[in-house]
């Protein structure tokens, strides 16, 4: 038999107090008296009772909880994005409802969160679709961008600039003695969040090398399965590195590459792009972009916490913020 839901009401009714008492006592609120606060706590102890946040916002119009959308629970990058979410969110009494957007559409699980009368909403993708950003313009919600920019908004954002990360990386290869370098992702970063792929570009401009079209691979996405596939198609190329937008891509293309003979680096490298804990799970380690994970996930719910209210009224807000990134340099490379 499926237990009951115990409500305010029901809290009330068995301690003789009134509705508005017992939502005192559950707020905190000083202004009830002690023995009357005593009889109501052990009333909500012996049922049990949880308040409802979003039924205490209906009321007061704040629900502390916030809502965090992620293209792929399992993604290492995303993942590790929520963790700093996640504990900024907490130190400020906020509760996350976390929604998958993996192969579902990404503006109706946004409209599912708003449903949910959330305070504001952290947003991660691979890139921001027209209607979705359509959408955040034109609600009051507060939205932050975490790891993700779109120059078509003024939406706040928290990422790296990853234009000059991969014009850095690509152009080390080359300093190394690269000579056709390849260019592997999902198909939103050639067409939607191009920031990667302009720096793979001005790091060839540089060198004085051509843009090369049959040494750009595209995949669905980047995912591990999505590799083998790619990965035979750039064995039969004649690149000699390769620059990877996601880590389970590089893991997958790298270990196939060993297993046909390939020796990396002496013969092709390799980088890829998140230094999640998959780079240091190959032979040879993975050589990386380094974006700062967690902080582009806190810092992201601290700006939020902010548009939401909770900081001072004069402290300023920045609305895009760039962090710093470092080059994680290891076996991969020359």
């Amino acid at each position: 038999m499926e237990k009951q839901t115990v409500t305010i009401y029901d809290v009330a009714r068995e301690a003789e107090v009134s509705m508005a008492t017992v939502s005192r006592v559950v707020n905190g609120n000083s202004n009830v008296r002690p023995a009357t606060r005593e009889r109501v706590l052990a009333v909500i102890k012996e049922l049990d009772y949880r308040p409802n946040a979003v039924a205490r916002g209906l009321a007061s119009k704040k629900t502390t909880t916030v809502g965090v959308i992620i293209p792929n629970v399992t993604n290492l990058f995303f993942s590790s994005l929520a963790l700093g979410i996640d504990d900024v969110a907490s130190m400020y009494d906020y509760n996350i409802i976390l929604a998958n957007a993996d192969s579902k559409d990404p503006q109706k699980v946004l409209t599912s969160i708003l449903s949910k009368q959330v305070d504001g909403i952290v947003y991660m993708g691979h890139y921001l679709p027209d209607q979705v950003r359509d959408e955040m313009e034109r609600r009051l919600t507060p939205f932050v961008l975490a790891g993700l920019s779109d120059d078509q908004s003024d939406i706040a954002s928290v990422n790296i600039d990853y234009t000059a990360a991969f014009k850095e990386m690509v152009g080390r290869m080359i300093d190394k003695g690269a000579k056709k370098v390849a260019f592997l992702a999902a198909e939103p970063y050639f067409d939607n969040n191009t920031d990667r792929f302009d720096g793979y570009k001005q790091a060839l401009e540089e060198a004085g090398i051509a843009l090369d079209e049959n040494l750009l691979f595209k995949v669905e996405d980047t995912r591990f399965k999505n590799g083998d596939d790619v990965a035979k198609d750039i064995l039969a190329s004649d690149a000699d590195a390769l620059a990877v937008v996601g880590d389970e891509l590089a893991v997958t293309v790298s270990n196939y590459l060993i297993d046909n003979g390939v020796k990396i680096p002496e013969d092709f490298q390799v980088v890829s792009s998140n230094n999640s804990p998959l780079v240091d799970l190959v032979r040879p380690h993975l050589s990386s972009i380094k974006p700062p994970l967690y902080d582009i996930g806190a810092v992201s719910m601290r700006i939020l916490t902010k548009l939401m209210g909770k900081a001072d009224d004069d402290e300023e807000i920045e609305n895009k913020v760039t962090l710093d990134y470092q080059i994680n340099e290891q076996g991969s490379t020359k």
